[in-house]
């Protein structure tokens, strides 16, 4: 301990060397991006540039671009379905190698905000609505990810649970519940696994920008000890006052408030350098952990951890599928037909929409996922109801280029002369330029176009999805010109998921068209001056519905077993908004009503990244909620379906019956203001409170095995404030499974409103049919304690509940404080 704390003090007397190297100006310049992905190098000091990139479940590095994809992982709703430490460690592990591969430093995430409100539109990027499955699973990720030497960034620092104006909206939240829940999820990352960054988020608490907050200081450093960096979310810093917090660096630049501005602040004595020197320490301490200084050896030399990043993500999407109802039919035998229906099931979403989504390689759709588990069976696919909103990407083996003649489109970029700038040979026609080297802020014209021979014929909607004024051609006829302007002002919503213009237009198998689409595009808000987005592509023309469900049900009468794939679209679940209900989109509940009154033996696989509503669960023979699967989700669901492999998941999040039974439901500020009113009552704390029976419980899951817990024990707290929960595990099934403990808390009597019940700790258990294991789960005092100006103790006895859900109780026992 003595030599760490040696080896500490030389280290920050080695950056005072460094500091004292540098004018106000270079000082000032390090705490500003270089650009959107990049931080300012300097050569006099051995700095190099360093990389950050969106995660959290996947790498893109400095481009979005289809020519240099990314491994996508499973969303992090799967991942806290396992709720298992150890698959989190390997999760960001995983992502820790794909840094690696693409010259990534910094990896943005985990998000770990929490699931205040099942409206919440990027849910699937957090992991849960309870704090310390949160945390837990959070400090597991991050020490995955840093171990292999790569940064990690805990996200959005704090209560950043909703979408809705959450550029301006000021989150007002007592103290006691602002700790217990909405920083007790943090915490462990920083106070445990020593996060190197911290994301600041772009909402107020209580008053004050998440920039400008006391937070940053109490309890981030001066309670938790963080010695890393603070990086703002994108745009998100947004004066020189910020300068004054324990903000340490900008995003993206190279323009921003913290300028020259910053420097003739620091000259009048408004900011003080000391203020600046600590900022630019903690980045240059950053940059010796990842190797980015020179003269100091990075926190890892080489990465302790290697395996196939492919396999993990089909082994992480099975852990992470919850079955939640189960007549028997799973596993199945050996069917001899499958009727898979279902817009999803053949153009599934493996991630939710926004600034985390990759462009992985290859995406195996449960189709293919099905047809591969049951290759002599007669595997048949009906779409029966569309679930598209908006605009697919063109048919990438359609499209050929009209300059090359090979795959893909033509992109050139015109300025306002109209010289060419720019050109590029594109595979995709979703566009996405979000740095990287394309002169988008000197562009005042982009074309775009291909060669399209349709494999099949079909009426379409042809157009794109962009903000600036376009024009559509059709084999060099101007179908439309439309100037599109965005809808709202939040950065997700406008840039990343823009509104569309579209033409009727008849495609036939094997003819050949020209499609181009010519975009001025409109000024970008400010900071993202190099940034546009664009997809150009189809949407279904109307189609008759009723014909698409009686097709569906015809199909499921015919076959032995029918698999219907679910799920929601990007339209309802994305960076940006928030949902507005909990509905599937589209037709999808009468389409699953259809098939399970045609065949009984329907199996139900839910593809969303977050809880939906499922008014027919009770009429399927079984239910998987497989959430966002990455990119081997189809190959996770023919091993589940088969029996290869056991559905591992139990929900880390409420899953209502009816929207009208959510006892927290509100993410839309009213005059600038979301009030947290429930106080420490979210999730299923609420539910208990209000007596309401969900669909689902928290907590809840199926497998393929059934388990009984006996003989619970614990032990007194020991000096360090840890006891031990023990209790014997047996599988009582017929074959080898998994099985979740849970602990929760709860005490009679209170000084303070409690919930009925509290999760303190949890183990995840493995045994052979027939075996008995030994469950320990550690829990920790501090979680029995509440806040009211600091922790306070309540002494006296506390209820431990040990069980397999929140409601799921096998036995209580007693511990004294």
């Amino acid at each position: 301990m003595a030599d760490d704390i040696d080896d500490a003090v030389t280290r920050e007397r080695c950056f005072d060397g460094v500091l004292a190297r540098l004018s106000l100006e270079e000082k000032v310049q390090l705490l500003t991006g270089r650009d959107f992905w990049t931080t300012w190098p300097l050569e006099k000091i051995g700095l190099r540039r360093m990389v950050l990139s969106d995660g959290p479940s996947g790498v893109r590095g400095e481009v979005w671009d289809e020519r240099s994809p990314s491994l996508n992982l499973p969303s992090a709703t799967a991942l806290s379905s396992s709720w298992d430490p150890a698959i989190a460690w390997r999760y960001g592990a995983v992502a820790a190698a794909e840094a690696r591969r693409k010259g990534v430093d910094v990896v943005l995430g985990p998000t770990i905000n929490l699931h205040r409100s099942p409206l919440g539109g990027r849910h699937f990027e957090a992991f849960s609505e309870d704090p310390v499955l949160t945390a837990v699973l959070a400090a597991s990720y991050v020490r995955g990810v840093q171990d292999n030497g790569i940064g990690a960034t805990p996200k959005h620092y704090v209560a950043n649970d909703f979408e809705t104006d959450r550029f301006t909206a000021d989150v007002r939240v007592d103290e006691r519940p602002l700790r217990e829940l909405y920083l007790r999820a943090f915490e462990d990352a920083v106070v445990d696994a020593r996060a190197w960054l911290v994301m600041s988020a772009y909402n107020s608490i209580n008053g004050a920008t998440a920039t400008e907050n006391p937070l940053l200081e109490m309890p981030l450093n001066s309670e938790w000890g963080f010695d890393g960096v603070v990086v703002s979310d994108w745009t998100a810093v947004r004066s020189i006052e910020s300068a004054k917090y324990p903000q340490d660096l900008v995003m993206p630049g190279p323009s921003g408030p913290w300028d020259e501005r910053l420097v003739d602040a620091v000259r009048r004595g408004e900011v003080a350098e000391a203020a600046v020197d600590r900022k630019v320490e903690r980045i240059l301490r950053l940059a010796a952990r990842v190797g980015a200084l020179d003269g100091f050896e990075p926190a890892v030399s080489e990465p302790p951890h290697r395996e196939d990043g492919v396999a993990f993500a089909r082994e992480a999407a099975v852990e992470g599928t919850v079955l939640v109802e189960n007549n028997g039919l799973l596993p199945l035998g050996s069917p001899r037909s499958v009727a898979v229906i279902g817009h999803n099931a053949e153009n599934a979403r493996t991630q939710g929409g926004g600034s985390a989504t990759v462009l992985p390689e290859h995406v195996v759709s449960p189709l293919e996922g099905i047809r591969a588990a049951f290759p002599h069976a007669d595997v048949t696919y009906t779409l029966g109801a569309i679930v598209q909103e908006g605009l697919a990407e063109l048919d990438r083996e359609a499209m050929r280029n009209p300059a090359t003649g090979g795959p893909g489109a033509r992109v050139e970029m015109w300025d306002a002369r109209g010289e060419l700038l720019y050109s590029e040979d594109r595979f995709a026609s979703g566009l996405v330029y979000f740095g990287g080297d394309a002169p988008i802020s000197e562009t005042a014209s982009l074309v775009f176009e291909t060669d399209y021979t349709p494999g099949e014929s079909a009426s379409v909607r042809f157009g794109f999805a962009s903000v600036g004024k376009g024009r559509i051609r059709v084999d060099g006829e101007l179908r439309a010109e439309e100037t599109v302007h965005p809808v709202g002002e939040d950065l997700g919503a406008a840039f990343l998921s823009p509104a569309s213009t579209t033409v009727p237009l008849e495609l036939r198998a094997g003819e050949t068209v020209r499609l181009r689409v010519e975009l001025e595009p409109l000024p970008a808000q400010e900071g993202l001056g190099n940034a546009l987005s664009i997809t150009v592509g189809t949407e279904p023309a109307r189609t008759d519905a009723e014909a698409l469900l009686a097709d569906a049900a015809r199909a499921a009468a015919s076959a032995e077993v029918a698999v219907v794939v679910v799920g929601t679209n990007s339209r309802v679940e994305s960076e940006g908004y928030d949902r507005t209900d909990l509905s599937l989109p589209g037709r999808q509940d009468d389409l699953v009503r259809a098939v399970t009154a045609a065949n009984p033996n329907t199996i139900v696989v839910v593809n969303s990244g977050s809880p939906v509503l499922l008014p027919w669960r009770n009429d399927a023979a079984a239910v998987l909620l497989t959430y966002f699967g990455g990119q081997e989700y189809g190959a996770a669901v023919g091993d589940i379906l088969t029996g290869k492999a056991e559905p591992g998941g139990r929900l880390p999040t409420t899953w209502p019956a009816r929207t009208e039974d959510v006892p927290v439901l509100g993410v839309t500020p009213r005059d600038g203001v979301l009030a947290y009113d429930e106080g420490v009552h979210i999730g299923y704390r609420a539910w208990l409170r209000a007596d309401v029976e969900p669909a689902y419980e928290f907590g809840y899951g199926l497998g393929y095995t059934t388990w009984s817990i006996a003989d619970v024990s614990v032990s007194d707290f020991d000096a360090h404030g840890t006891a031990i929960v023990e209790c014997a595990v047996r599988n009582t099934g017929a074959r080898r499974g998994k099985h979740v403990v849970q602990v929760y808390a709860s005490r009679a009597e209170s000084v303070v409103d409690r919930p009925a019940r509290w999760l303190v700790g949890h183990a995840v258990v493995r045994a052979d049919a027939g075996a008995t294991v030994t469950a320990r789960v550690s829990i920790r005092r501090r979680d029995l304690d509440y806040w009211q100006g600091g922790w306070q103790v309540e002494a006296g006895d506390y209820d431990i509940h040990v069980g397999s859900s929140v409601l799921d109780i096998a036995d209580t026992t007693t511990v004294r404080v």
